[in-house]
């Protein structure tokens, strides 16, 4: 599950470039998404409206404001917040296009040549938007209190809460401008180079009617194929290509780690992980703790699940081609797209017919790109672009179950932005902590509905495993990734480091969560390569990790609840960026910085896995 945050590359295609593949084996009829609600296209002329008034309405907001911020009465700051924020909006509408348009086929150079000029362009005119927040941070917290009790700018006080905890490590106006607009030609510069690389990517498969050429999407997809000599010949087609472009991998990654480090380290910023937890709104020792209890629950979890699955599958090991392998009784069907709406929204639906109402939304217009297509991004991606719009979902979907979860996945996400979107558009954003919350509780609510209505053992088997192999990819894995980044990143800080570097860290977190019971062959060591968290956002993963184990522990809280439970979720969803975690789990009973949290989450995960080995 790719899901990214505005930042990173968030991209698409037109409707009538984008037909390829809306009719895939046994699938139906899949969604484009259509994205006029937001320009009509690269040329037309309300985009090149909107950017001509940015960058003039900009550098009259510069000349208009200026030094003159922290003399402002509270109701001017926050009418000049207002205005700041109408500015912002129009820019983030610009790129949200313009990365959309890239991320259905990153292949098509007229669209990867739009989204560069587009980050530039935008660059440009934020110049002038820059010293806003560097002059908001420079106010005294006092004079700030007081500009606080006029009623115009008290709404955006959780704004400047959150733009005011950058503080400490903020750098004089000239550096941050630097930095700012070298962006293009750096890190943002590598990112689209690694995301381009990967999507002109061929794997050739050996598959039983013939040898076949395929994107990264399709190959990966074939891991978890029923026939184990499928599953062997992508896993050793995807570690060979990778492999082979290995070097342009690891310059990537070396380059922006040094990149990171340099800007980290002038900033004063004591950890590689800081910057991301401050940006999360959330206390180092938090994710400290969230991480301890997840590695300790390796052997409980992880290394114990792969060696019952070895057993159902026949072998002492797995190979790490098997470890996503269906099991003997899984029937392994294609489900129909119209069956897995059916699907997520009667889930949805039994939860809160409100909340089924906003999801049907996606489905009645064209707000999704559902196709597997050459050059398109691979994985999915809810990307929330502006309240005065609407959300994009992006899915590769292939008829899989976990595409089925893959989708409730996404429209968590989708429904999460809309609720969220009256908060307006400072406001409406959510730390990636807690925009997992609605994405992976999404997920539960499907997987119940369907092992509710699952008639026999096998059925049951079948569901749980799946269900439990998604927790540890959910949980196990992405904490793996991140001890992975957390390795990569210190290393990189003693020098450059060498394929064979990366390829030691990658192994040897991957033998440590996955447990003895998972073979890797030599191929497996360059699967680093294809993790795009790594290069579109460093230590996003444990995002994951702590979405599951929190939504583990509130669906018991729903479970055992009363009346009101829904109202309350939604009531937290639509909360936005204005809470904390504290605050919004509180109504709940719920407290993450309480160790015993986390051990809650997690014990959910063995419960299944105790049902699992009930069953033997």
């Amino acid at each position: 599950m790719n899901d990214t945050p505005l930042s990173l590359v968030h991209r698409a295609v037109p409707r009538a470039a984008a037909t390829a593949g809306r009719f895939a084996t046994g699938v139906g009829r899949l969604p484009v998404w259509d994205l006029a609600d937001l320009y009509p296209s690269p040329d037309s002329p309300e985009l090149k409206a909107d950017i001509d008034r940015a960058r003039k309405n900009s550098q009259a907001f510069e000349k208009a404001h200026k030094g003159k911020l922290a003399k402002m009465s509270g109701r001017k700051l926050g009418t000049t917040i207002a205005e700041y924020e109408r500015l912002d909006e129009v820019l983030t509408r610009i790129m949200s296009y313009a990365g959309l348009l890239y991320s259905a086929d990153m292949s098509h150079a007229e669209h990867a040549r739009f989204f560069q000029s587009m980050q530039e362009t935008v660059t440009n005119i934020s110049t002038h938007l820059l010293f806003f927040s560097l002059e908001i941070n420079r106010i005294d917290d006092r004079i700030l209190d007081t500009k606080l009790k006029d009623k115009v700018l008290k709404p955006y006080a959780p704004w400047l809460r959150d733009t005011r905890a950058f503080r400490p490590y903020q750098l004089d106006d000239a550096l941050e401008k630097l930095l700012l607009e070298k962006a293009v030609a750096g890190r943002s510069a590598w990112v689209r180079l690694f995301d381009e690389t990967v999507a002109d990517l061929k794997f050739p498969v050996d598959l039983p009617d013939g040898k076949k050429e395929m994107g990264s999407a399709e190959a990966l997809n074939l891991l978890s194929n029923k026939d184990e000599a499928v599953r062997k010949a992508a896993a050793k087609s995807i570690g060979a290509v990778f492999g082979a472009n290995a070097r342009i991998f690891a310059l990537i990654t070396n380059t922006l780690a040094k990149d990171k480090e340099i800007e980290d380290r002038w900033r004063s910023f004591p950890r590689p992980v800081s910057s991301r937890n401050l940006s999360n709104h959330v206390e180092d020792e938090v994710i400290d703790a969230l991480v301890a209890a997840v590695r300790d629950a390796y052997p409980r979890i992880s290394h114990r699940y792969y060696r019952m699955k070895a057993k159902w599958l026949g072998k002492k090991r797995l190979d790490h081609w098997d470890r996503n392998a269906p099991l003997p009784d899984d029937d392994d069907r294609v489900i129909p797209w119209k069956d897995a709406v059916g699907t997520v929204l009667d889930a949805y639906g039994h939860f809160s017919p409100d909340l089924a109402s906003v999801g049907r939304k996606f489905f009645d217009n064209d707000w999704i790109d559902a196709p597997v297509r050459p050059g398109k991004a691979p994985g999915a991606f809810a990307h929330p672009t502006v309240p005065s719009a609407h959300p994009y979902l992006l899915v590769n979907y292939q008829g899989k179950t976990r595409d089925v979860m893959t989708l409730a996945h996404e429209l968590g996400h989708g429904v999460h932005q809309v609720l969220a979107g009256a908060q307006g558009h400072l406001l409406s954003d959510t730390p990636l902590t807690l925009a997992e919350t609605a994405s992976v509780f999404g997920e539960m609510l499907t997987f119940r509905k369907i092992l509710d209505g699952a008639t026999d053992e096998r059925t049951r088997r079948v569901m749980l495993a799946n269900k439990v192999e998604d927790m540890i990819n959910t949980v196990i894995r992405q904490v793996a990734f991140f001890d992975f980044e957390q390795r990569l990143h210190d290393k990189r800080r003693e020098g450059e480091l060498l394929v064979d570097d990366i390829n030691e860290i990658w192994l040897g977190v991957q033998g440590e969560s996955l447990g003895p019971a998972i073979r890797f062959d030599d191929d497996y060591k360059y699967y680093w390569s294809y993790i795009p968290h790594f290069i579109h956002s460093p230590f996003y993963v444990y995002a994951y990790a702590f979405g599951d184990c929190l939504v583990n522990s509130l669906y018991a809280v729903y479970q055992g609840a009363e009346a009101g439970f829904a109202e309350k979720y939604l009531n937290m969803l639509r909360a936005g960026g204005t809470l904390r975690h504290q605050e919004l789990l509180a109504p709940f009973g719920l407290d993450a910085s309480e160790p015993a949290f986390w051990q809650k989450g997690l014990g959910v995960i063995e419960g299944l896995i105790d049902e699992l080995e009930a069953m033997q």
